[in-house]
């Protein structure tokens, strides 16, 4: 191997350097194309969950090759209808597909008179105007993202399918004119020149277009002229940025073509100039060889030349194309995946390199549809679950194999050197796919064990929001924010110091321990409402413990009453104030919040009403809200964040993550989020959270709230040690769109546990092991402030008097 290959394996060859690859042997292309692929996408493989969707098979071009294209009287009509088209989605959808690639003859109506017929009779001027509709409805009605396959195009051509389709692609074939002539495979196929494949592929480019692309291998070109062809393909890319992926495909003859007897491409050939692509085209392309066209046992070999894409695998739909060469069943394709030592992954139609840019690629009207199918990653979701809801989780753990190579690897091997893992490696982490995934999950039990043992631990609380009306503006929320339309969080209230003690008295006599009070930062409230609250609830019970007040209420409290954070948190301890919940952290990264929470305190500003919490006593939890708009960076820097302050402090007691529950979320509703984390997201996160905080923060509590019943049983297999509360009254999740009850008791949380052989222990806030709170009551105070007379009511509270301040 020449010694460019070996020292660029990241850079840009030159083109006479890519023209010497062909005279180097083939295990020394094949071995630095897969190192180069390694380099850019790690141990995954990707594939697109599909249908394909032949919108016609009239074309105007004769290939030499194709089966696809059939004149009129083999067919029963010229094209598709739409019926049939959202049929063949609606299909899809049902399954779990994501794509809905659109393949079709290109401007049949210039050749045949029925296409132009039929197109007319239906009110469209052409097939691609047809195409524009039938994409949008299979958007609209069934979530599937189109790819519009449709041809050479011209520029304004592709700017219309952008509003229905994420992404487009052409094939480029080949370049090679000679091509043409009499006799050649493109002879009679005026859209398959070089000048109008080149035109279309810029076009492509200036029209901000994610574009798939490739090559045919075996058709009559030279292997020089294969070169020539990548070559081109790097260059567009490099001016427009919009190549998101090059398929490599070998050309296999079919009965009933002119090209019937020509010798298929040779599979050594094959191999080669897959490599040859990978080094031409650099570490970050993504390339494709479709699995369908390679028999089983040469699927390993591709893997090996450095492919990182199987391409779009339909359980619904035949390759319409080679509909003699069936899609490989997914299972026998993770299987040769694995076996070379890669994990699979599903991808949506459009990249993730693209749906993390919208803004610059995604035309407003296809963006929601992508968010709501994507993952943190910007993959394809791999389940139709998601938090809240009443579906089943799926079943991750316990896993038949836990098995981590690639980056994942080498993260987990240096964990159990006691390593600590910083940005870079949580981001990996969080890439865990597959068998991968049992193996982080393995590493964080393992510390859980090490850490604090098999008891299971929850306490008996009770959550009292006492009110829903806030001035902040939190994109996310549906507790304040939320649509009456869904009836979730019902009209603006405030609760009464009265109505608030009546409820703490209530969960004393439930055997509650602890009380949760928070809510909305109501225009009328000053510092001091925080602190009679605070002393109504010490009131009626001394020794129920106060974990309440979120960061944004303390400091604006504090801002309200104009006096120093340090002496408002002060006062509030004196009034009974005992922990501090980490709730409004969200995801401690500013480039999020500015999304989702433009107006709530800052990174910097959560950060330090929590470092000034513990510096007067006050203890606090780690919370982080995930799922929404959040990439792996910003997970992985509010984990590292957050232990740099623990380590400062020490006052931090557990971690709690927070799905995002989609349902009644404005910014989902907007369009402007996923649909909450997958459940491998989940999964991950509490995973990693305890690897992250190790030695730091010894308690990892899951949400049963948005997790279920199975759910939450995987997170405690998974480095989790807590069940949090039992959460009476438990609104905002409610009015998020979760389906899971408002309390759970200690049965409920004996089915999570027991099948899982551990012990189930009531605890204190602080982790201590608890004696129930006695029924130390005394008759609940009168009110001080004018409130409405029954709670869900819509009030108009005047500025309280400062009764309740010092």
């Amino acid at each position: 191997m020449p010694q460019h290959c070996a020292r660029r394996l990241r850079s840009v060859i030159s083109g006479g350097d890519a023209r010497d690859l062909l005279h180097q042997p083939t295990d020394a292309l094949v071995g630095a194309a897969g190192a180069l692929r390694d380099a850019g996408h790690g141990s995954r493989v990707t594939f697109s969950p599909k249908v394909f969707v032949p919108l016609t098979m009239l074309c105007r071009d004769r290939c030499g090759y194709c089966t696809f294209a059939k004149p009129p009287a083999r067919l029963d009509a010229p094209f598709l209808e739409l019926d049939d088209v959202l049929t063949i989605a609606r299909a899809g959808a049902a399954v779990g597909c994501h794509e809905a690639l659109f393949t079709l003859g290109e401007a049949p109506e210039a050749r045949y008179p029925a296409a132009a017929d039929w197109l007319d009779h239906r009110g469209y001027v052409s097939t691609v105007d047809y195409l524009a509709a039938a994409a949008a409805a299979v958007l609209a009605e069934t979530g599937l993202l189109p790819h519009a396959n449709a041809g050479a195009l011209d520029q304004a051509a592709l700017e219309r399918l952008r509003a229905v389709s994420p992404s487009q692609g052409m094939m480029i074939e080949s370049l090679a004119d000679r091509l043409h002539e009499p006799g050649g495979p493109h002879f009679g196929a005026p859209d398959k020149t070089s000048a109008r494949r080149l035109e279309t592929l810029e076009a492509a480019g200036r029209a901000r277009v994610p574009f798939t692309t490739g090559i045919l291998v075996g058709i009559g070109e030279a292997p020089e002229e294969r070169v020539d062809a990548l070559l081109a393909i790097r260059a567009s890319h490099e001016r427009h940025g919009h190549v998101q992926e090059v398929i490599v495909q070998n050309f296999l003859p079919k009965p009933g073509t002119r090209m019937h007897d020509r010798p298929a491409c040779d599979a050594e050939d094959f191999v080669r100039t897959v490599a040859i692509a990978r080094l031409v085209l650099g570490a970050d392309m993504h390339l494709q060889a479709p699995p369908n066209l390679t028999d089983p046992d040469g699927l390993a070999a591709l893997l090996a030349a450095g492919i990182d894409d199987w391409g779009g695998v339909s359980p619904v739909t035949p390759d319409h194309v080679n509909p003699e060469r069936p899609w490989p069943a997914l299972d026998v394709l993770a299987a040769a995946t694995a076996s070379a030592g890669k994990v699979l992954a599903p991808r949506l139609t459009v990249y993730p390199e693209y749906v993390r840019q919208p803004e610059a690629w995604l035309d407003p009207a296809v963006r929601t549809g992508v968010l709501a199918a994507s993952d943190a990653e910007g993959l394809g979701r791999d389940h139709a679950w998601a938090p809240g809801s009443d579906a089943p989780a799926p079943r991750l753990l316990p896993a038949a194999l836990a098995r981590a190579g690639g980056p994942v690897g080498e993260v987990l091997e240096g964990v159990a050197h006691r390593e600590e893992v910083g940005v870079e490696e949580i981001v990996a982490l969080l890439a865990a796919r597959g068998a991968e995934i049992a193996a982080v999950c393995d590493t964080a039990d393992r510390l859980r064990r090490e850490s604090v043992g098999d008891v299971v631990t929850f306490v008996r609380n009770r959550n009292v929001n006492y009110t829903n009306i806030c001035t902040f503006k939190c994109r996310f929320c549906a507790f304040s924010k939320g649509p009456l339309s869904l009836n979730l969080r019902g009209e603006p209230y405030l609760l009464d110091l009265a109505e608030v003690q009546r409820r703490v008295v209530e969960a004393v006599e439930h055997g509650a321990t602890e009380v949760c009070l928070q809510g909305g930062i109501h225009p009328d409230f000053d510092g001091g409402y925080y602190l009679d609250v605070a002393r109504a609830v010490k009131a009626v019970a001394p020794d129920i413990h106060i974990h309440g007040f979120t960061a944004l209420e303390v400091t604006e409290g504090a801002r309200r009453l104009g006096m120093p954070l340090r002496d408002y948190l002060v006062l509030a301890k004196e009034a009974g104030l005992s922990t501090l919940p980490g709730t409004a952290a969200e995801i401690l990264d500013d480039e999020v919040r500015a999304v989702i929470c433009p107006d709530k305190v800052t990174t910097e500003e959560w950060l330090e009403a929590h470092r000034t919490a513990h510096s007067v006593g006050l203890r606090s939890n780690v919370t982080i809200m995930f799922g929404h708009v959040e990439r792996p960076v910003h997970v992985a820097r509010h984990l590292v964040r957050t232990r740099d302050l623990q380590r400062e402090t020490g006052g931090f007691t557990e971690l709690v993550p927070l799905p995002f529950v989609h349902m009644a979320s404005p910014i989902y509703l907007q369009g402007r989020a996923r649909r909450g984390p997958t459940f491998r997201e989940v999964l991950l996160l509490h995973a990693i959270g305890r690897i992250a905080y190790r030695d730091t923060i010894e308690n990892i509590q899951v949400s049963w709230v948005k997790t279920g019943v199975t759910g939450a049983r995987q997170m405690l297999m998974a480095g989790c040690n807590d069940l949090g509360g039992t959460l009476m009254d438990e609104n905002i999740s409610r009015a998020a769109g979760s389906e899971h009850g408002q309390e759970a008791d200690e049965a409920d949380f004996r089915t999570i546990v027991e099948p899982l052989g551990r012990t189930l222990e009531q605890r204190s806030t602080l982790y201590g092991r608890i004696q129930t709170v006695g029924r130390r009551l005394r008759p609940a105070e009168p009110a001080r402030r004018e409130v409405a007379p029954e709670v869900g009511m819509p009030v108009t509270l005047r500025s309280p008097a400062n009764a309740g301040r010092p």
